[in-house]
């Protein structure tokens, strides 16, 4: 430790030579005693004393520029170690502390030493009426590591090591928020297809897949510009200073790079991207937020989607005044579900080889308190997106199980036929929704049919089966509907337990002068369907000649509008009474 020798000090740490000062001993040893590197310093910044620590730090940084001592210039050492405001911010704050015009000083700072950077906490107090401050340091570097590292983490995705979807937000925001700045656009993309590589490779070969998709991507951008992921297979990228026709360019490029095949673990894949563009005019155009630009990006995006995968879209106000229309009727639609302005109409089904009407098929519509009576296709896909069919499905059932049971009663056994979405069989709820319907309406299951899209039994053919087949086991019937439009293999519906298969209008309703390849299609369907011990059902019939081909090929049920259209409950009882269950030929 240095010594004060005959150098002059203030009283309260000079020792004579013929009187040491018992405090001047105390305040030594206890300076020694710290174990972080302290100095004491006078009101000028001159080192007055220094522990053994201080030494032992100085000599094992092996720094010249440390190695203060004894009457040598503590400000002196601060600005060739830093410089700057923060330096000159800190002397001054000691300045001010030696003055008694604050209790104390505390700060971090970097120091660049040749071993690499050190990080110190300084914290200073004043010991005496005469302005010596005592300054300890601690080397804090593997705390300020692990916070930064920490806060990198935060900040950025594991897995790509890119920008994550918060701190994104943070750089648009910081962007668009530049004085005097270009226009500023971003991307939005959607990576076409990577689900099926999912669920087909695995999650470890998805996440390669992933890596790989940001390499491209960031190569495929400019030095100044940024690539974030949002999550899942959904990209972000901040151009700055790039106006739309840029922005167009860049996207381009990064179509370009994800149309060539990636490789994984010795699989050539091959992907698509959808991209969407917003951009934001210069400084002086309106201010957005970085969650605005980020939406337009957004929505267009998935009118690229729309418009057929693997293309380019540009933000328009259309696209913002559609959205906020669906989202007018998300709200609204689920209100409607709660205050009863669902409504049913029944689509009559006839069986062919009786001629008589035995069976419905229950249609739901929205009785909209301004804009009328709405049909499915003016809502239900917004239902979709706002997990509202299960809700909706439930209604669905617990009215026309209701209704069936109440035409039962009257004499009018008619079997209901209910749609469900692959979403009510995601759930897992479907069995004990339909157990529930049938118990509270008496209805019995032999009076009630569940139908669900060939198309969405192809999403999860195991556990759709799994829930048909308690359904029959019930007494339920089940019908697969639209067969014939999507792509189900001959396996999937061999392992279907369904009784019922109804045949997609795009067979029964052929063109004109293809009667001849329908009829094929059509009696494959149905020797298929007879192979399997499942009934056949010719929906879409719009003719007589329609009818006639199908009874002739052997269909047992036929609907369409040729027949009857879907009407309330109250006319279908006056429709089907004046026909008195009649034969129709």
């Amino acid at each position: 430790m240095g010594r004060p020798g005959d150098r002059e000090l203030p009283l309260d740490v000079r020792r004579r030579p013929d009187a040491p000062d018992r405090s001047a001993v105390v305040v030594e040893a206890v300076l020694d005693a710290l174990p972080s590197p302290t100095l004491l310093i006078d009101a000028d910044g001159t080192v007055l004393l220094s522990n053994t620590a201080w030494d032992t730090a100085a000599d094992a940084l092996g720094d010249d520029r440390v190695r203060v001592g004894l009457d040598g210039d503590y400000f002196a050492m601060i600005r060739r170690l830093g410089g700057g405001g923060s330096t000159a911010g800190l002397i001054e704050g000691l300045r001010a502390l030696s003055r008694g015009e604050q209790p104390s000083v505390q700060a971090d700072y970097a120091v660049e030493l040749p071993g690499g950077t050190h990080w110190i906490h300084l914290q200073a107090s004043r010991v005496d009426q005469a302005g010596q401050v005592v300054v300890t340091h601690t080397d804090v570097t593997s705390r300020v590591a692990a916070e930064r590292a920490s806060d990198w983490r935060a900040r950025h995705d594991t897995l790509t090591e890119l920008p994550n979807r918060a701190h994104l937000h943070e750089l648009i925001d910081t962007e668009l928020q530049q004085p005097d700045r270009g226009p500023v656009s971003v991307l939005f993309l959607d990576v076409d297809g990577f689900k099926d590589v999912n669920d087909s490779l695995g999650h470890d070969a998805g996440d390669a897949l992933l890596r790989q998709i940001a390499g491209r991507l960031t190569g495929s951008t400019r030095a100044g510009d940024t690539v974030g992921r949002l999550g899942g297979d959904e990209f972000v990228v901040l151009c700055r200073d790039c106006d739309t026709a840029g922005a167009e360019t860049l996207a381009d490029r990064c179509r370009a790079s994800i149309d060539r095949p990636f490789e994984l673990g010795g699989r050539l894949v091959r992907l698509g991207v959808s991209i969407g563009i917003a951009t934001a005019a210069g400084s002086g155009s309106t201010r957005l937020r970085s969650t605005d630009l980020v939406r337009d990006a957004d929505l267009a995006m998935y009118a690229a989607k729309a418009a057929g995968r693997n293309r380019v879209r540009l933000f328009t106000a259309d696209l913002r005044a559609a959205a906020q229309h669906k989202a007018t009727v998300a709200t609204e639609l689920r209100e409607a579900v709660a205050d009863g302005q669902l409504v049913l109409h029944y689509h009559p089904v006839l069986h062919l080889p009786s001629g008589r009407w035995t069976g419905v098929e229950a249609l739901v519509r929205w009785q909209h308190p301004r804009r009328g009576l709405l049909a499915p296709a003016e809502f239900l896909p917004t239902a979709a997106q706002h997990d509202l069919m299960t809700p909706i499905a439930r209604w669905v059932l617990r009215a026309a199980t209701r209704q069936a049971a109440a035409w039962s009663a009257a004499g009018l056994n008619l079997v209901t036929s209910v749609n469900i979405s692959a979403r009510d069989v995601a759930a897992g709820t479907l069995v004990a929704d339909v157990h529930e319907a049938l118990t509270e309406s008496g209805l019995p299951p032999e009076q009630l049919v569940v139908e669900l899209a060939e198309r969405s039994v192809a999403e999860d053919v195991d556990r759709t089966a799994a829930q048909f087949a308690e359904l029959r086991r019930s007494g339920v019937e089940v019908s697969i509907d639209d067969f014939g439009c999507g792509f189900s293999s001959l396996g999937q519906l061999v392992a279907m337990p369904a009784g019922l298969l109804k045949i997609d209008r795009s067979l029964v309703a052929y063109p004109q002068g293809r009667r001849s390849q329908a009829a094929a299609a059509i009696a494959a369907v149905v020797a298929l369907a007879r192979a399997c011990g499942v009934r056949t059902l010719a929906e879409g019939v719009e003719t007589a000649e329609q009818l006639a081909l199908a009874a002739e090929l052997g269909c047992t049920f036929a609907q369409g509008f040729h027949l009857a259209r879907p009407m309330p409950a109250e006319e279908l009882t006056g429709w089907l009474t004046g026909r008195a269950l009649s034969a129709v030929r």
